[in-house]
């Protein structure tokens, strides 16, 4: 893999399960011109949500949010392209989906701060360790795109 691209996790939780935005959701991250190297549905469970947002345990949101996180499957996805993390969490928006802008996937389908669609790895570094919680080797492709030439100019690719 080319040194500047980037491997990235988005979490489709419960609330766009439930609402059927699956589809919209991942259309536009393929009409960006990211690439899906990963994507399956699960059903998470106690100790991965423990593991995954370890940040918050101490939080008073923490027991909701893990409620909500388990109420129905999510979809998982690994992206890969060219400064990946950050145009994923652009394409996403800010957390809050009320403070979010019109065009973002939060800003067209989120009013809430925990009920925001989708989760976006916050790093390079976050994404890595979020893609194996989530992902065996196994389950990640590495494969040609035919429109790659097409998404980045000669230097972008070097």
């Amino acid at each position: 893999m080319n040194k500047s691209k980037e491997r990235t996790l988005v979490i489709i939780k419960p609330d766009a399960v439930q609402r059927n935005l699956l589809g919209e959701i991942i259309k536009r991250f393929e009409r960006k011109g990211l690439k899906i190297v990963g994507l399956k549905m699960m059903q998470l469970e106690d100790v991965m949500l423990e593991e995954h947002y370890s940040h918050h345990k101490d939080k008073a949101f923490f027991f909701g949010l893990k409620k909500f996180m388990e109420s129905a499957p999510v979809t998982v996805i690994v992206l890969e392209g060219l400064e990946a993390v950050k145009t994923v969490r652009f394409i996403c928006g800010p957390t809050c989906g009320r403070e979010a802008d019109a065009g973002t996937i939060r800003g067209d389908f989120s009013m809430s701060r925990q009920l925001n669609i989708v989760h976006a790895s916050d790093s390079v570094e976050s994404a890595e360790k979020e893609i194996y919680r989530f992902f065996n080797t196994d389950e990640l492709f590495d494969y040609p795109k035919i429109d790659f030439d097409f998404l980045y100019s000669d230097d972008e690719k070097e």
